[in-house]
Protein backbone atom coordinates (compact mmCIF):
# COMPACT_ATOMS: atom_id res chain seq x y z
CA UNK A 1 0.00 0.00 0.00
CA UNK A 2 1.23 3.37 -0.98
CA UNK A 3 2.67 5.37 1.95
CA UNK A 4 0.80 8.35 3.59
CA UNK A 5 4.19 10.03 3.90
CA UNK A 6 3.84 10.62 -0.08
CA UNK A 7 1.59 13.86 -0.39
CA UNK A 8 2.75 17.31 -1.34
CA UNK A 9 0.60 19.37 -3.50
CA UNK A 10 1.66 22.09 -6.10
CA UNK A 11 -1.20 24.10 -5.91
CA UNK A 12 -0.03 25.82 -9.21
CA UNK A 13 -3.20 26.15 -10.77
CA UNK A 14 -2.21 24.05 -13.88
CA UNK A 15 -5.33 22.92 -15.65
CA UNK A 16 -5.36 20.02 -17.81
CA UNK A 17 -8.31 19.12 -20.31
CA UNK A 18 -9.10 15.63 -19.71
CA UNK A 19 -11.32 15.36 -22.66
CA UNK A 20 -9.22 17.25 -25.05
CA UNK A 21 -8.72 14.37 -27.15
CA UNK A 22 -12.55 13.69 -27.01
CA UNK A 23 -14.19 17.22 -27.93
CA UNK A 24 -15.39 17.76 -31.51
CA UNK A 25 -17.31 21.43 -32.28
CA UNK A 26 -20.93 19.32 -32.11
CA UNK A 27 -20.05 19.03 -28.07
CA UNK A 28 -22.45 20.51 -25.74
CA UNK A 29 -20.94 23.42 -23.91
CA UNK A 30 -20.84 21.31 -20.44
CA UNK A 31 -19.57 18.46 -19.37
CA UNK A 32 -21.31 18.21 -16.01
CA UNK A 33 -24.54 19.45 -14.79
CA UNK A 34 -25.73 19.90 -11.12
CA UNK A 35 -28.12 20.92 -8.98
CA UNK A 36 -28.86 20.67 -5.20
CA UNK A 37 -28.33 23.27 -2.22
CA UNK A 38 -25.29 24.89 -1.71
CA UNK A 39 -24.77 25.94 2.02
CA UNK A 40 -21.46 28.02 3.50
CA UNK A 41 -19.52 25.76 5.08
CA UNK A 42 -17.38 27.02 7.72
CA UNK A 43 -14.59 24.43 9.17
CA UNK A 44 -12.70 24.84 12.79
CA UNK A 45 -10.00 23.26 12.79
CA UNK A 46 -6.85 22.21 15.04
CA UNK A 47 -9.28 20.79 18.18
CA UNK A 48 -7.69 18.53 20.47
CA UNK A 49 -10.61 16.96 21.30
CA UNK A 50 -14.46 17.12 20.70
CA UNK A 51 -16.00 20.55 22.67
CA UNK A 52 -17.11 19.91 26.13
CA UNK A 53 -20.93 20.90 27.24
CA UNK A 54 -20.66 24.08 29.12
CA UNK A 55 -16.93 25.01 28.13
CA UNK A 56 -15.40 27.29 25.27
CA UNK A 57 -13.07 25.63 23.36
CA UNK A 58 -10.74 27.56 21.14
CA UNK A 59 -9.68 25.93 17.77
CA UNK A 60 -6.25 27.03 16.20
CA UNK A 61 -7.45 27.62 12.46
CA UNK A 62 -10.94 28.25 10.88
CA UNK A 63 -11.61 28.18 7.19
CA UNK A 64 -14.69 29.20 4.96
CA UNK A 65 -15.66 28.04 1.52
CA UNK A 66 -18.66 26.97 -0.44
CA UNK A 67 -20.02 23.70 0.48
CA UNK A 68 -23.16 20.90 -0.04
CA UNK A 69 -23.43 20.66 -4.07
CA UNK A 70 -20.53 22.91 -4.33
CA UNK A 71 -18.24 20.36 -3.13
CA UNK A 72 -18.74 18.06 -6.54
CA UNK A 73 -19.24 20.87 -8.60
CA UNK A 74 -15.68 21.88 -7.48
CA UNK A 75 -14.26 18.96 -7.80
CA UNK A 76 -15.46 18.70 -11.12
CA UNK A 77 -14.43 22.27 -12.35
CA UNK A 78 -10.49 21.50 -10.72
CA UNK A 79 -10.33 18.04 -12.52
CA UNK A 80 -10.62 20.36 -16.07
CA UNK A 81 -14.96 19.83 -16.63
CA UNK A 82 -17.04 22.13 -17.75
CA UNK A 83 -19.24 22.39 -14.59
CA UNK A 84 -23.15 23.80 -15.03
CA UNK A 85 -24.28 24.02 -10.92
CA UNK A 86 -28.08 25.71 -11.00
CA UNK A 87 -28.60 26.42 -7.44
CA UNK A 88 -30.66 28.65 -5.55
CA UNK A 89 -28.51 31.68 -3.71
CA UNK A 90 -29.44 33.59 -0.70
CA UNK A 91 -29.09 37.69 -1.21
CA UNK A 92 -27.13 37.89 1.93
CA UNK A 93 -22.85 38.14 2.28
CA UNK A 94 -22.72 34.81 2.24
CA UNK A 95 -24.31 34.18 -0.77
CA UNK A 96 -22.84 37.00 -2.32
CA UNK A 97 -19.26 35.01 -1.06
CA UNK A 98 -20.65 31.48 -2.12
CA UNK A 99 -21.67 32.64 -5.77
CA UNK A 100 -18.60 34.57 -6.19
CA UNK A 101 -15.86 31.46 -4.79
CA UNK A 102 -17.53 29.61 -7.48
CA UNK A 103 -17.82 31.78 -10.79
CA UNK A 104 -14.86 33.55 -10.65
CA UNK A 105 -12.74 31.19 -8.18
CA UNK A 106 -13.54 28.07 -10.00
CA UNK A 107 -14.79 28.36 -12.83
CA UNK A 108 -18.31 27.17 -12.66
CA UNK A 109 -21.02 28.12 -15.42
CA UNK A 110 -23.79 29.62 -12.82
CA UNK A 111 -25.83 30.63 -15.79
CA UNK A 112 -28.76 28.02 -14.46
CA UNK A 113 -28.28 29.65 -10.80
CA UNK A 114 -30.46 32.25 -8.92
CA UNK A 115 -30.45 34.42 -6.42
CA UNK A 116 -33.59 34.41 -3.60
CA UNK A 117 -34.44 37.71 -2.00
CA UNK A 118 -34.68 37.63 1.61
CA UNK A 119 -33.61 34.06 1.32
CA UNK A 120 -30.96 33.32 4.20
CA UNK A 121 -28.32 31.00 2.85
CA UNK A 122 -27.94 27.75 4.77
CA UNK A 123 -24.68 27.29 7.00
CA UNK A 124 -22.80 24.50 8.01
CA UNK A 125 -20.29 24.59 11.09
CA UNK A 126 -17.82 21.74 10.49
CA UNK A 127 -15.75 21.04 14.06
CA UNK A 128 -12.95 18.38 12.75
CA UNK A 129 -11.17 16.31 15.44
CA UNK A 130 -9.46 13.39 15.68
CA UNK A 131 -9.99 12.26 12.10
CA UNK A 132 -13.60 12.75 12.44
CA UNK A 133 -16.15 15.70 11.72
CA UNK A 134 -19.17 17.04 14.34
CA UNK A 135 -21.28 19.46 11.98
CA UNK A 136 -24.52 21.70 12.85
CA UNK A 137 -26.29 23.06 10.18
CA UNK A 138 -29.13 26.40 9.80
CA UNK A 139 -31.26 26.69 7.17
CA UNK A 140 -34.27 28.61 6.11
CA UNK A 141 -37.13 26.41 4.13
CA UNK A 142 -36.38 26.63 0.68
CA UNK A 143 -37.47 28.24 -2.27
CA UNK A 144 -39.68 26.53 -4.48
CA UNK A 145 -37.87 25.67 -7.96
CA UNK A 146 -38.64 28.11 -10.91
CA UNK A 147 -38.61 26.69 -14.40
CA UNK A 148 -35.81 27.49 -16.19
CA UNK A 149 -35.81 27.84 -19.86
CA UNK A 150 -33.41 25.11 -20.66
CA UNK A 151 -32.99 23.10 -17.53
CA UNK A 152 -31.16 20.49 -17.79
CA UNK A 153 -29.42 21.79 -20.36
CA UNK A 154 -27.39 19.23 -23.01
CA UNK A 155 -24.51 17.86 -21.33
CA UNK A 156 -22.50 14.72 -21.51
CA UNK A 157 -23.33 14.11 -17.97
CA UNK A 158 -25.53 14.74 -15.02
CA UNK A 159 -24.81 13.66 -11.17
CA UNK A 160 -28.24 13.30 -9.26
CA UNK A 161 -28.36 12.51 -5.73
CA UNK A 162 -31.30 10.45 -5.64
CA UNK A 163 -34.42 11.29 -2.88
CA UNK A 164 -37.39 9.61 -2.47
CA UNK A 165 -40.30 10.36 -5.03
CA UNK A 166 -37.63 11.26 -7.54
CA UNK A 167 -36.59 14.18 -9.30
CA UNK A 168 -38.47 14.43 -12.97
CA UNK A 169 -34.69 16.43 -14.49
CA UNK A 170 -33.39 13.40 -13.96
CA UNK A 171 -35.44 11.45 -16.79
CA UNK A 172 -35.32 14.73 -19.06
CA UNK A 173 -31.51 14.41 -18.64
CA UNK A 174 -31.53 10.88 -19.40
CA UNK A 175 -34.34 11.24 -22.84
CA UNK A 176 -31.42 13.78 -23.73
CA UNK A 177 -28.70 11.58 -24.02
CA UNK A 178 -26.85 12.61 -20.69
CA UNK A 179 -25.31 10.19 -19.08
CA UNK A 180 -26.35 10.55 -15.31
CA UNK A 181 -24.42 9.08 -12.41
CA UNK A 182 -26.35 8.61 -9.00
CA UNK A 183 -25.55 8.73 -5.16
CA UNK A 184 -27.48 8.80 -2.70
CA UNK A 185 -27.30 10.57 1.13
CA UNK A 186 -28.33 8.93 4.63
CA UNK A 187 -31.73 7.54 5.19
CA UNK A 188 -32.71 9.24 8.41
CA UNK A 189 -36.58 7.29 7.95
CA UNK A 190 -34.40 4.12 8.58
CA UNK A 191 -36.82 2.61 5.99
CA UNK A 192 -33.82 2.21 3.39
CA UNK A 193 -36.49 1.28 0.71
CA UNK A 194 -35.41 0.09 -2.71
CA UNK A 195 -38.24 1.66 -4.28
CA UNK A 196 -36.32 5.20 -3.05
CA UNK A 197 -34.00 4.41 -5.68
CA UNK A 198 -36.55 4.99 -8.46
CA UNK A 199 -34.49 7.05 -10.22
CA UNK A 200 -31.73 4.03 -11.43
CA UNK A 201 -33.19 3.60 -14.54
CA UNK A 202 -32.32 6.62 -16.09
CA UNK A 203 -28.89 6.36 -14.90
CA UNK A 204 -25.70 4.81 -16.02
CA UNK A 205 -24.15 3.93 -12.69
CA UNK A 206 -24.67 4.21 -9.15
CA UNK A 207 -22.05 5.18 -6.07
CA UNK A 208 -23.17 4.54 -2.26
CA UNK A 209 -21.16 3.65 0.49
CA UNK A 210 -20.90 0.52 1.84
CA UNK A 211 -23.52 0.95 4.90
CA UNK A 212 -25.63 2.35 2.25
CA UNK A 213 -25.58 0.19 -0.13
CA UNK A 214 -25.97 -2.91 2.00
CA UNK A 215 -29.00 -1.72 3.31
CA UNK A 216 -30.81 -0.72 -0.03
CA UNK A 217 -30.42 -4.41 -0.92
CA UNK A 218 -30.65 -6.01 2.50
CA UNK A 219 -27.38 -7.72 2.18
CA UNK A 220 -24.16 -8.28 4.49
CA UNK A 221 -21.35 -8.10 2.49
CA UNK A 222 -20.23 -4.60 0.00
CA UNK A 223 -19.29 -6.66 -2.69
CA UNK A 224 -22.84 -8.66 -3.06
CA UNK A 225 -24.59 -5.60 -2.53
CA UNK A 226 -23.17 -4.30 -5.55
CA UNK A 227 -23.61 -7.71 -7.59
CA UNK A 228 -27.66 -6.85 -6.44
CA UNK A 229 -27.81 -3.15 -7.28
CA UNK A 230 -27.11 -4.31 -10.82
CA UNK A 231 -30.67 -5.29 -11.13
CA UNK A 232 -30.98 -1.58 -10.98
CA UNK A 233 -28.39 0.07 -12.86
CA UNK A 234 -25.62 -1.07 -15.04
CA UNK A 235 -22.69 -0.17 -13.53
CA UNK A 236 -22.93 -0.24 -9.44
CA UNK A 237 -19.64 1.33 -7.76
CA UNK A 238 -19.38 0.49 -4.20
CA UNK A 239 -16.99 2.58 -1.82
CA UNK A 240 -15.36 0.74 1.13
CA UNK A 241 -13.80 3.36 2.84
CA UNK A 242 -9.94 2.40 4.30
CA UNK A 243 -10.20 -0.88 1.90
CA UNK A 244 -10.60 1.17 -1.41
CA UNK A 245 -13.73 0.76 -4.13
CA UNK A 246 -15.59 -2.09 -5.89
CA UNK A 247 -17.51 -2.33 -8.98
CA UNK A 248 -19.88 -4.04 -11.17
CA UNK A 249 -20.48 -3.52 -14.29
CA UNK A 250 -23.89 -5.70 -14.50
CA UNK A 251 -23.62 -5.63 -18.79
CA UNK A 252 -20.33 -6.98 -19.40
CA UNK A 253 -19.87 -9.16 -15.67
CA UNK A 254 -16.37 -6.95 -15.34
CA UNK A 255 -15.61 -6.05 -12.03
CA UNK A 256 -12.94 -4.45 -10.63
CA UNK A 257 -11.41 -3.70 -7.11
CA UNK A 258 -8.51 -1.15 -6.44
CA UNK A 259 -7.41 -0.48 -2.72
CA UNK A 260 -7.31 2.66 -0.93
CA UNK A 261 -3.92 4.94 -0.62
CA UNK A 262 -3.21 4.96 3.24
CA UNK A 263 -3.20 8.18 4.25
CA UNK A 264 -3.45 10.48 7.45
CA UNK A 265 -7.03 11.61 7.41
CA UNK A 266 -7.84 15.51 8.70
CA UNK A 267 -10.81 16.04 7.57
CA UNK A 268 -13.05 13.76 5.32
CA UNK A 269 -15.62 16.34 4.45
CA UNK A 270 -16.06 16.25 0.80
CA UNK A 271 -14.36 13.31 0.37
CA UNK A 272 -17.12 11.26 -1.35
CA UNK A 273 -17.66 14.35 -3.42
CA UNK A 274 -14.25 14.28 -4.70
CA UNK A 275 -14.49 10.55 -4.94
CA UNK A 276 -17.77 10.48 -7.62
CA UNK A 277 -15.93 13.64 -9.33
CA UNK A 278 -13.00 11.72 -9.99
CA UNK A 279 -14.92 8.59 -11.59
CA UNK A 280 -16.73 10.96 -13.75
CA UNK A 281 -14.27 12.57 -15.12
CA UNK A 282 -12.46 8.97 -15.51
CA UNK A 283 -15.34 7.87 -17.42
CA UNK A 284 -16.05 10.63 -19.63
CA UNK A 285 -12.58 10.05 -20.68
CA UNK A 286 -13.01 6.50 -21.58
CA UNK A 287 -10.69 4.67 -19.30
CA UNK A 288 -10.39 1.03 -17.91
CA UNK A 289 -12.78 0.43 -14.97
CA UNK A 290 -9.88 -0.54 -12.48
CA UNK A 291 -8.23 2.97 -13.78
CA UNK A 292 -11.48 4.92 -12.74
CA UNK A 293 -11.82 3.73 -9.57
CA UNK A 294 -7.97 4.24 -8.93
CA UNK A 295 -8.15 7.69 -10.05
CA UNK A 296 -11.22 8.44 -7.89
CA UNK A 297 -9.92 6.61 -4.80
CA UNK A 298 -6.55 9.24 -4.92
CA UNK A 299 -8.81 12.51 -5.40
CA UNK A 300 -10.70 11.36 -2.63
CA UNK A 301 -7.37 10.43 -0.87
CA UNK A 302 -5.18 13.99 -1.42
CA UNK A 303 -8.83 15.75 -0.38
CA UNK A 304 -8.82 13.93 3.06
CA UNK A 305 -5.41 15.50 4.01
CA UNK A 306 -6.84 19.32 4.24
CA UNK A 307 -9.32 20.63 5.82
CA UNK A 308 -12.60 22.15 4.34
CA UNK A 309 -15.41 20.56 1.61
CA UNK A 310 -14.26 22.06 -1.41
CA UNK A 311 -11.48 23.87 -0.15
CA UNK A 312 -9.84 19.96 -0.08
CA UNK A 313 -10.72 19.36 -3.60
CA UNK A 314 -7.44 18.56 -5.40
CA UNK A 315 -6.38 19.91 -9.50
CA UNK A 316 -4.28 18.04 -11.72
CA UNK A 317 -1.44 20.09 -10.23
CA UNK A 318 -1.75 18.38 -6.82
CA UNK A 319 -2.36 14.96 -8.11
CA UNK A 320 0.91 15.54 -10.13
CA UNK A 321 3.14 16.22 -7.29
CA UNK A 322 1.60 13.65 -5.20
CA UNK A 323 2.59 11.16 -8.39
CA UNK A 324 6.28 12.34 -8.64
CA UNK A 325 6.74 12.78 -4.69
CA UNK A 326 5.85 9.14 -4.24
CA UNK A 327 7.55 7.68 -7.04
CA UNK A 328 10.49 9.37 -5.20
CA UNK A 329 10.22 7.43 -2.51
CA UNK A 330 12.36 4.03 -1.83
CA UNK A 331 9.99 2.67 0.24
CA UNK A 332 6.85 2.58 -2.06
CA UNK A 333 5.68 -1.27 -3.23
CA UNK A 334 6.16 -1.43 -7.05
CA UNK A 335 2.57 -3.54 -7.26
CA UNK A 336 1.08 -0.71 -5.61
CA UNK A 337 2.80 1.91 -8.17
CA UNK A 338 1.71 -0.22 -10.87
CA UNK A 339 -1.50 0.63 -10.49
CA UNK A 340 -1.22 4.02 -11.13
CA UNK A 341 1.06 4.11 -13.96
CA UNK A 342 -1.74 5.08 -16.30
CA UNK A 343 -0.85 8.94 -14.63
CA UNK A 344 2.24 8.73 -16.67
CA UNK A 345 0.42 9.90 -19.75
CA UNK A 346 -2.14 12.57 -18.75
CA UNK A 347 -0.25 14.44 -15.71
CA UNK A 348 1.66 17.88 -16.01
CA UNK A 349 4.82 18.69 -14.61
CA UNK A 350 4.92 19.42 -10.99
CA UNK A 351 5.47 23.32 -10.36
CA UNK A 352 5.23 23.77 -7.05
CA UNK A 353 5.73 21.98 -3.72
CA UNK A 354 2.85 23.66 -1.53
CA UNK A 355 -0.39 24.41 -1.97
CA UNK A 356 -1.90 27.46 -3.18
CA UNK A 357 -5.63 27.50 -2.17
CA UNK A 358 -8.44 28.11 -4.98
CA UNK A 359 -11.17 29.34 -2.87
CA UNK A 360 -10.56 32.02 -0.36
CA UNK A 361 -10.75 30.51 2.48
CA UNK A 362 -12.65 33.22 4.69
CA UNK A 363 -14.89 35.69 4.88
CA UNK A 364 -14.87 39.14 5.29
CA UNK A 365 -11.78 40.64 3.61
CA UNK A 366 -12.17 43.19 0.87
CA UNK A 367 -10.52 43.98 -2.31
CA UNK A 368 -7.88 46.42 -2.99
CA UNK A 369 -9.77 49.16 -4.85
Amino acid sequence: MISRHAHQTDGGGTCLDPLKALRTPSDPPCDVYLTGTVFLDIIFTGLGSAPVRGTESWARGMGSSPGGVANMATALARLGLHTSLAAAFGDDHYGEYCWDALEQGEGIDLSLSRTVPGWHSPVTVSMAYEGERTMVSHGHEAPPPEPAPDCPPPARAAIASLTPGGDEWVAQAARKGTRVFADCGWDDTGRWDPADLADLRHCEAFLPNAEEAMRYTRTDCPRAAAHALTEHVPLAVVTLGAEGAYAVDGATGESAQVPAIAVEALDPTGAGDVFVAGYVTGTLAGWPLADRLAFAGLTAALSVQEFGGSLSAPGWSEIAAWWQRVQALTDQDPAALRRYTFLDDLLPAPVRPWPLRRAVPTIGFRRPA
